[in-house]
């Protein structure tokens, strides 16, 4: 039996005319559901569980995408906490008839998973072995002491007392 490496996942997807605005555009939430939804299939591939979206963090969306054109998601376990884990999301869009490739969007989801009563169950710790698997945990751990950083200061803000 051949198996998988459960911390990377890819989809390819055609745009259709029903995902796209009169332009010829795909709608940005068409994208942000694939995202979503191969950020599911990654880290409940990982954990072996359910898992729900926590936090989506730097959705870009750096170039349109036109119906049409093939879509991939190339998705990775970057790191893992206790019930945590961070998927980064890579979006390359290819045109079949000009055989361009381009780099359309990138992101982080913050996924967490769940047992069967609902609440947070531990995930398997991520050993990064490649040089590049080290990079995105270093980068991940960055993300998220800019993450709780954030959240406190959002707390504060929401706590702060309003002045006249």
């Amino acid at each position: 039996m051949m198996e998988l490496d459960s911390a990377k996942l890819s989809m390819t997807v055609l745009m259709t005319p029903d995902q796209a605005n009169f332009s010829g555009n795909v709608h940005g939430g068409t994208i942000l559901k694939y995202l979503d939804q191969v950020a599911y299939a990654c880290a409940s591939r990982y954990a072996g569980s359910y898992v729900v979206t926590l936090s989506v963090d730097q959705v870009t969306f750096r170039q349109p995408v036109y119906v049409g054109e093939l879509v991939t998601f190339l998705a990775s376990i970057n790191f893992t906490g206790r019930t945590s884990m961070e998927v980064g999301i890579k979006v390359i869009t290819e045109n079949i008839r000009e055989k361009s490739v381009r780099h359309t969007n990138s992101c982080f989801f913050t996924m967490v998973a769940v047992g069967d009563d609902g609440r947070p169950i531990e995930v398997p710790k991520l050993e990064p072995v490649t040089v590049d698997q080290k990079r995105r945990y270093q980068n991940a751990l960055q993300r998220r002491e800019i993450r709780l950083e954030l959240a406190d200061r959002y707390r504060s803000i929401q706590t702060a007392p309003v002045s006249q």
